[in-house]
């Protein structure tokens, strides 16, 4: 039994210890971004009608990259596609993803782009999860563009006349190491819905999380077995996008699991199509300068290192073993993160992916 004052001797002595680990976490991430100029984009004589999807920071990524490389950016609402289009006379019509929150004439607009003849592209975002839909969108567009690699060769099946796989990336410019409060300090964080997939296991690994200082936030996550055994480390619903970045640079370990791709209730893969790319998620935590352990996909490894430049699972009982391992192994866990940071701020911006982007389509 502790008294009072060995009770707060040891809070003292942990919250230095956490100052002291963070500050220098934080030194090694502003010295490395210091150090790393990326080249300066090419300018191209284009001009471009971008339309956003609504997810707030791939679309201000895709709008600041474009806006470097292109001669002239137009950004406009989904419902005045068409209307833009015809007052601007733009080269091209880039869209994002093309769901959601796109009226329900957004292919009779589509279609009249076209006509007037401007080139037309979209970008999947939400491959493969809703290939109900895209297979019905993509034959619409001069240029397919999509992050997963299984949705590929189905585009062209369809007669796609131009499918290109092209990476998603990270803006920069909000997710990137910073300083945060106690309060947004975690030893292991979560960020997403609860797909079936991550509630089995987080259920299996809950006896561990429960003993830990974690942050899980989302949706659906009363779907746990050990709800009651968690709640009170969850905050349900979304998140917003600037606070996720505080949690993300303020954890000592970030778990990165992808969503399952089995048809159902969670998404409308109708076609079965296996999750063989990684999510934006993948570069957002990494720009952040924080250990990712993450499911590995099938394409991971042509943006990072699994074991140098990130850290990856395959069952809930080696997530288990990692995330023991690293929280007690600072140095190694700092060091993983930092090559994450470097690889990312180097390769993954989307001011490198729209200069990518801009030599497929030889603007």
């Amino acid at each position: 039994m502790y008294t009072k004052k060995q009770v707060k001797s040891r809070h003292a002595h942990k919250g230095y210890a956490d100052g002291y680990r963070q500050g220098l976490r934080d030194g090694a991430c502003e010295s490395l971004a210091s150090h790393i100029q990326p080249p300066s984009p090419i300018k191209h004589d284009v001009r471009v009608l971008y339309i956003p999807q609504g997810f707030e920071s791939i679309d201000q990524g895709i709008i600041e990259a474009l806006s470097l490389t292109v001669r002239e950016l137009h950004v406009s609402e989904p419902g005045r596609m068409a209307e833009q289009a015809a007052l601007l006379r733009p080269d091209w019509m880039f869209v994002l993803n093309g769901m959601h929150v796109f009226p329900d004439d957004h292919l009779e607009q589509v279609a009249a782009v076209r006509e007037l003849g401007v080139r037309t592209l979209i970008w999947f975002a939400d491959d493969p999860y809703m290939t109900a839909d895209t297979v019905l969108i993509a034959p619409r567009y001069d240029v397919v563009l999509t992050h997963e690699l299984s949705t590929v060769e189905i585009y062209r099946q369809l007669g796609c006349p131009s499918v290109h796989y092209m990476p998603l990336a990270v803006y920069a410019g909000w997710f990137k190491p910073q300083q945060v409060e106690d309060k947004y300090r975690s030893d292991i964080c979560f960020i997403g819905q609860a797909f079936w997939n991550r509630v089995e296991t987080f259920d299996a690994i809950a006896p561990f999380l429960s003993k830990q200082r974690v942050f899980i936030a989302g949706g659906l996550w009363s779907r746990l077995k050990n709800y009651d055994r968690l709640k009170h480390v969850i905050r349900m619903g979304w998140l917003p996008v600037e606070e996720s970045i505080r949690y993300y640079n303020g954890a000592k370990i970030v778990i990165n699991l992808h969503r399952t791709t089995v048809s159902g209730s969670d998404n409308k893969n109708s076609l079965n199509l296996p999750g063989r790319s990684i999510n934006p998620r993948t570069y957002e935590i990494s720009a952040c300068g924080t250990l990712q352990l993450t499911d590995l996909r099938e394409d991971l490894p042509r943006y990072y290192n699994p074991g140098s430049e990130i850290e990856t699972f395959a069952n809930p009982e080696e997530l288990h073993a990692k995330l023991a391992y690293y929280l007690t192994h600072e140095d190694q866990r700092r060091e993983v993160a930092l090559r994450g940071l470097r690889r990312t701020l180097v390769e993954h911006t989307f001011v490198s992916r729209i200069q990518q982007l801009a030599a497929t389509l030889q603007w």
